[in-house]
């Protein structure tokens, strides 16, 4: 079929686009991550007079990086829509949020709307696969305490052992609020049908868009970071705003992201821009800690209801485009996040103006020694 000189046009612009794109990406990561290294560098004396107030300026460079990373898929027009429980309301204090995954784009979604989650960004930890302790952002997780763990029953055991090790080591010292993991273990297109495999063998309802959980990493975080009083202890759900602040874990936040027609944006997409502007539907909903149970066999059951619940939420949001009503709702509401385009613009200009500083620096040393 010949090809029109719209349809040329278009694509020409298309490619283009995402070449100045990319480039920009480029630039941006070659200022931004070097910079973030080097304050550190800098502040090491800070480090050891005052370690709350390092991880404090550590935590804001973090943000700052992953408000840069949002701001691609932003200027893209890659938005957010949220559902469900409104999770500012435990912004403040520690949190385990479970995460369904079905692409790179996942983690850049998240990026985007936790950014107006007041101090949630640059306090939080994530679980992610060891594979991204070697992309550029690596060395970013590694200085900020983000766990990698390995994937493969041959590894289980052990990396449970390194995890529980790390949440002790870090968690508490560098004042973390929330941690991210996806229970699932990997992204739904590759482990669809082995987790329908094993469903089918053991009884277990058939899902066709999330996996059966792992138990593994979340049973290790809530053993490490829950107070022992609290764990198993009933609570109503009306407790979500009224429960008062103690030490430890207090809530669960089970988040289920959602794309329009199952097409879920990945990090190739987010950077070039190459997909037409896509809202994405992020639901949560927020449990008390208080209401997860200790023991393996029912905090396994607990799981498996939350994945078997987002099989449903995500069942009717393809159905209708929207999640359904929270129970005890007539109607569901969303909300549009949104993003400061100045705010974007002033952080990415910092990061321009810190890597010409740090270039100077250098050249100026450079100079004085040879």
């Amino acid at each position: 079929m010949a090809v029109t000189l719209e349809q040329a046009q278009r694509v020409g612009y298309t490619c283009l686009k995402a070449l100045l794109r990319f480039a920009f990406m480029v630039a941006n990561n070659l200022v931004a991550i070097p910079s973030y290294v080097l304050y550190l560098i800098m502040l090491q004396p800070l480090r050891v007079l005052d370690s709350k107030s390092f991880w404090y300026i550590e935590g804001v460079l973090f943000k700052w990086l992953l408000a840069m990373v949002a701001s691609w898929g932003w200027w893209a027009g890659y938005t957010v829509v949220e559902w469900g429980d409104d999770v500012k309301a435990v912004s403040e204090d520690e949190a385990m949020v479970l995460v369904n995954h079905q692409a790179t784009g996942d983690v850049c979604t998240l990026m985007m709307c936790l950014q107006d989650k007041g101090t949630v960004v640059r306090q939080m930890m994530w679980l992610m696969d060891h594979i991204f302790k070697y992309t550029n952002f690596g060395i970013v997780s590694l200085i900020h305490g983000d766990f990698f763990i390995r994937q493969g029953r041959a590894h289980r055991d052990h990396q449970l052992v390194l995890l529980k090790e790390h949440l002790e080591k870090y968690y508490r010292s560098r004042n973390r609020k929330w941690i991210v993991l996806f229970p699932e273990g990997g992204f739904l297109r590759k482990r669809r049908e082995t987790s329908q495999a094993f469903a089918k063998k053991n009884n277990l309802p058939f899902l066709k868009h999330v996996t059966l959980p792992r138990l593994g990493a979340t049973q290790v975080i809530l053993k490490t970071l829950v107070a022992p009083q609290e764990n198993g202890t009933p609570a109503g759900r009306d407790a979500v705003i009224k429960e008062s602040k103690s030490k430890g874990l207090q809530w669960v936040i089970d988040t289920t992201i959602a794309y329009p027609k199952g097409e879920p944006i990945d990090i190739q997409t987010w950077i070039l821009g190459y997909r037409q502007p896509t809202v994405t539907h992020v639901h949560y909903r927020i449990f008390p800690v208080k209401d997860v149970p200790a023991e393996p066999e029912a905090l396994t059951h607990w799981l498996y209801q939350r994945f078997i619940e987002k099989e449903d939420l995500l069942t009717h949001f393809y159905e209708t485009g929207a999640f359904p009503p929270l129970q005890g709702q007539t109607k569901a509401i969303s909300r549009e996040m949104t993003l400061s385009n100045l705010w974007l613009v002033g952080i990415q200009s910092l990061a321009f103006l810190s890597g010409g500083m740090w270039y100077c620096i250098f050249q100026y040393f450079y100079h004085c020694l040879f």
